[in-house]
């Protein structure tokens, strides 16, 4: 059962909760493409980590359990990932720019009818925009205007994000990151600032 599953996990494992907030708007845009369904599949292939079951996995993806079940297998007869790292405190590139997707996203909802940010982060999470230099600049720079624009009614938590993702955007570390694919640790880390962000942080 979930509850039991999540009274086993470590301080490295998501919660099913965040999981399907993180595949909510995964599952909707799913059509929109194969790099969607393969961030999906990778995404199986994490929880399967984590020592989820199928059956769970089968419902937070929106997928049958045969083809989970598939997913899986495909998994088990690879090479198995290093564990995955979900502290919020990482310097590579992806990690960070899935960070900044998540301030931006917070202060576009939280300021949605002036919030500058708000079209550019329609169109990533729409899959209409990828994560190129050129569309992380123009986010960057968008949050920046957003974070003069509200500074007065902005809690302090956004600015102090956005001054450790610039930090690390600008030098970022040149070790490789600890497991994933670039995608996927964008989801993960845009899932895990938002919920800081909920957390009060």
């Amino acid at each position: 059962m979930a509850g039991e599953e999540d009274a086993h996990r470590g301080p490295e494992t998501l919660t099913e909760e965040q999981a399907a907030r993180m595949l909510a708007g995964m599952n909707e845009v799913i059509r929109a493409g194969e790099e969607m369904r393969r961030l999906r599949a990778e995404m199986i292939a994490l929880f399967a980590g984590f020592g989820w079951t199928q059956d769970r996995i089968a419902r937070l993806t929106d997928m049958s359990q045969p083809a989970v079940s598939k997913q899986v297998t495909k998994y088990r007869n690879g090479d198995p990932p290093p564990p995955t790292r979900l502290s919020l405190d990482q310097r590579d590139v992806p990690w960070l720019e899935g960070r900044l997707w998540g301030l931006a996203e917070e202060i576009s909802e939280t300021f949605h009818e002036t919030a500058r940010c708000t079209r550019c982060v329609d169109a990533l999470a729409r899959g209409r925009k990828r994560f190129t230099p050129r569309n992380v600049d123009e986010l960057r720079r968008l949050v920046e205007e957003d974070l003069a624009l509200h500074r007065a009614e902005m809690p302090r938590g956004y600015r102090d994000a956005y001054d450790e993702i610039s930090r690390g955007l600008d030098l970022p570390a040149k070790t490789a990151p600890t497991a994933g694919s670039a995608s996927v640790r964008r989801a993960l880390a845009h899932r895990i600032q938002r919920d800081r962000f909920g957390d009060g942080a």
